[in-house]
């Protein structure tokens, strides 16, 4: 088979494995299909951030995929595509007093919510990334791994995890020695080894996730 031929079907047979969900919701005459993640539930320092994004019925971008298997120059360059290409989009983003008053989970609900509330278009149908949400009072499908799974959960988690890797590097610059523009506020050695020599700033969790890894041997 022709090389080209071959690519074109390679990429056909992408679009319908991620349209997939999409197409579902399109062919039961549902058409505003949102796209919901988040990015940084897990780090010791910043923000939460969630996307939501809806496309037109069958646009599709062949190398958008989860965002945690894409490099920092690819999710920058997807980024531009899936801002100037999507019908509409919304970011949440929710601060580390928010996280340590109420929990992260309830946070990560608190910034999809301000996601799809930026929407400019009220979608029909939500498609989450994971296995819970908490209602909005518009229908939604939850679907783990969602973001390898629906092109529009993969763009959404590019947009969150792009707007919040900007963030840190803008933290990096107001708060010096942690590393933030490397780590983006992981709990690595690195960053473990900062905060016991230079305390909590003022982006680092007060909450149970600081709590944990300050108990590790920070001498391993």
């Amino acid at each position: 088979m022709n090389s080209d031929l071959l690519h074109v079907e390679d990429i056909e047979q992408r679009k319908a494995r991620m349209l997939k969900q999409e197409r579902e919701c399109w062919s039961d005459g549902v058409m505003e299909v949102a796209g919901i993640d988040e990015a940084g539930r897990g780090p010791l320092a910043g923000p939460v951030v969630a996307a939501a994004v809806i496309f037109e019925p069958e646009f599709f971008i062949p190398e958008v995929n989860d965002s945690k298997v894409l490099s920092a120059e690819e999710r920058e360059v997807l980024y531009e595509q899936i801002i100037g290409s999507a019908k509409a989009l919304g970011v949440g983003v929710v601060h580390r007093g928010v996280i340590d008053s109420i929990n992260i989970l309830q946070a990560t609900y608190r910034a999809m919510h301000e996601a799809i509330l930026q929407l400019s278009i009220t979608p029909s149908l939500l498609l989450i990334d994971g296995n819970r949400f908490q209602d909005i009072g518009i229908p939604f499908k939850t679907i783990v791994d969602g973001d390898a799974l629906s092109f529009s959960i993969a763009a959404a988690s590019i947009i969150a995890k792009v707007t919040r890797d900007r963030m840190m590097v803008e933290y990096d610059k107001q708060f010096p020695g942690y590393g933030f523009a490397k780590h983006k506020g992981y709990g690595t050695k690195e960053h473990r080894e900062a905060i016991q020599r230079l305390g909590l700033c003022e982006i680092h969790r007060r909450s149970f996730a600081v709590k944990r890894q300050m108990k590790l041997d920070l001498s391993e």
